[in-house]
């Protein structure tokens, strides 16, 4: 039995499609352009090619794109004034705060600067208490994009066993949270579980987030499984630099009943998702209908 692939390019694609027809609808019928800030501090090269791809879609979707580059050495003082200014902006539906931030800025204290309807990472405390206690919230985009790809093999995942393999704020937490609104009996798994293989083995639904290249082999996917990949690993190999997840994709596939691929997997939903956020934040901000499927 071979997985079928999940193809989250052709699936992203689908989505900002979605994005676009729906800011038209929004310019054509209510006069409001939906606009993304995005803020980068210092010179990350990994970041600054995410953000100029962030730039570019949120552009080709037919929104507003705000960036704000700031050198490495700006004081938290100057970047909470943007923030504030940001926070003011009518323009202005969602704020996004690049990360890593350089080592003498508090992360925690910038995010939780942002003004939380303009939250679109998701990451804002009053959003993941939100999130936590099955509120209306902004939910962080990799989770939300893993979220639409699974509700679109399965339809419903009501009473499904979900494993999640990793426990951060980003990804992992939030993870669960979607699973268990959606009625899956979620296990958050990690590097110190007793196990782990067995654990993994009574997943229907696996998701690995755990940052560690192909952690996670074949024999430990329960055969028919759907497994989410959400692991992004630059590892070498035969002398050649190569993109892996934390699941060990040739082995997994020939027991999974579906798979995502790295790369093309979950990665190009996060910013699809981040541009479904910032319609999502736009339209709650003018008392107007959510878009359908594009929210938790």
């Amino acid at each position: 039995m071979t997985a079928k692939v999940i193809d989250g390019k052709a699936f992203a694609s689908n989505v900002r499609a979605q994005v676009a027809t729906h800011v038209t609808r929004l310019k054509e019928v209510n006069g409001l352009t939906p606009g993304l800030a995005v803020v980068l501090v210092g010179e990350d090269p990994a970041s600054e090619v995410y953000v100029r791809n962030k730039g570019k879609q949120t552009v080709e979707v037919g929104m507003n794109s705000y960036e704000h580059k700031l050198p490495a050495e700006t004081s938290e003082e100057d970047l909470l004034a943007l923030i504030s200014r940001l926070n003011a902006d009518p323009a202005v539906h969602g704020i996004l705060v690049q990360l890593p931030l350089p080592g003498h800025l508090d992360s925690d204290l910038v995010i939780n600067s942002i003004d939380p309807a303009k939250d679109v990472d998701g990451f804002h405390i009053s959003n993941v208490g939100l999130l936590g206690t099955g509120q209306k919230s902004m939910v962080p985009c990799t989770p939300l994009g893993c979220l639409m790809m699974l509700r679109d093999h399965h339809g419903s995942l009501s009473g499904l066993n979900a494993v999640v393999v990793g426990r951060s704020n980003i990804v992992g937490k939030p993870m669960a949270q979607l699973l268990l609104a959606d009625s899956c009996t979620v296990t958050i798994a990690h590097s110190r579980t007793k196990d782990l293989a067995s654990v993994c083995r009574g997943a229907d639904i696996l998701v690995a987030a755990v940052g560690r290249p192909e952690m996670i082999p074949g024999d430990w996917v329960k055969p028919g499984a759907t497994v989410i990949d959400v692991g992004i690993n630059r590892i070498e190999r035969d002398g050649k630099k190569k993109l892996v997840g934390d699941v060990e994709y040739g082995s997994a596939a020939e027991v999974a009943g579906a798979i995502t691929p790295v790369p093309g997997g979950v990665g190009p939903m996060t910013i699809a998702c981040l541009l479904a956020n910032t319609l999502t934040a736009c339209c709650r901000a003018h008392g107007l209908p959510e878009p359908e499927g594009l929210t938790a």
